[in-house]
């Protein structure tokens, strides 16, 4: 695999799907306090507003999706005044059925689908850094489709349920992350990957991890100077490029050595290290701990 945004998403390692039916008519509004974990939203009729912590407020349409990799404190609400209901995700019990807000009877003025997951990759913090942390995507499809496909296997308990809806979720993501408008997107992989000239050298370091890059070759690819592309990258990105290589390069080893197939000096191969000496003194500094320990606690 090559495609840095798919193997981003392989890294996360996404399962464990929940989600609901919302509505809400009249005047509603409910506070979800910080969740860490990522969930996403499907309007599938109707219009209400979403407010989250550190973005600017979003009307959502039927059609809309948003995804948030590590969800915030937000406030989803109707457009009459109200003081919001608070609701803490992470103790308030799992609902059975929708959940209704604002006026009981009636047809609502909004329908949704509410849904978390988790990443169970130890090294979700470094991945999710790279991703919006905010992703409105408006009428796409196939992600309609998806958001369907998702509600009817988590409201059944068929075979192979856990599977299906693993797999689901890692399409739901890329079909989101990929959706998004470069023009709109800030700082981190996604914009990495929608810059022409930045693109090539993001694929280059992620399909020829074992090569010694240095600054100079990857600007090279890119058509840069070296302090142009170090500037552009860095801004683009979010991360300066050898601080990029080395957090994949590092995450990339964290997986190998959980899967304990590999010696430390074939790790060290596979992620561009000549020596495992020189491969464990850089994992020690980054991780916190030499390669054949964490191995062993993984």
């Amino acid at each position: 695999m090559t495609d840095p945004l798919s193997e981003v998403i392989a890294l996360l390692q996404p399962r464990a799907v929940f989600s609901k039916g919302i509505s809400g008519a009249g005047a509603w509004g409910v506070r979800y306090s910080d969740f860490g974990q990522p969930s996403f939203c499907a309007v599938l009729e109707g219009r209400c507003r979403l407010a989250v912590d550190g973005q600017p407020a979003v009307t959502l349409e039927a059609g809309d999706f948003v995804l948030l990799p590590a969800t915030p404190g937000f406030t989803i609400s109707g457009f009459e005044p109200v003081r919001p209901e608070r609701v803490d995700p992470k103790v308030a019990p799992s609902p059975r059925g929708e959940v209704r807000h604002g006026r009981r009877g009636g047809r609502p003025d909004v329908r949704l689908l509410g849904g978390y997951f988790v990443f169970d990759s130890p090294d979700a913090a470094l991945m999710v850094s790279l991703l919006p942390a905010l992703v409105h995507v408006r009428g796409v499809e196939r992600l309609s489709t998806l958001v369907q496909l998702v509600s009817g296997e988590t409201s059944e308990q068929r075979s192979g349920r856990d599977l299906v809806l693993t797999r689901l979720v890692e399409l739901l993501l890329i079909e989101a992350l990929r959706s998004t408008s470069s023009g709109e997107t800030p700082p981190g992989l996604l914009r990495g990957l929608a810059d022409a000239r930045l693109a090539p050298a993001i694929r280059q370091m992620h399909r020829h991890l074992t090569r010694p890059w240095t600054v100079a070759q990857l600007a090279k690819s890119a058509a840069f100077s070296r302090s142009a592309f170090f500037e552009h990258f860095t801004r683009t990105v979010g991360l300066p490029p050898m601080e990029y290589l080395l957090g994949w390069r590092m995450a990339v080893a964290r997986r190998l050595l959980r899967g304990r197939e590999l010696t430390i000096t074939e790790v060290a191969e596979h992620v561009g290290y000549s020596s495992a000496s020189t491969f464990t003194a850089a994992f020690s500094k980054h991780v916190g701990q030499p390669p054949g320990r964490f191995a062993r606690g993984s």
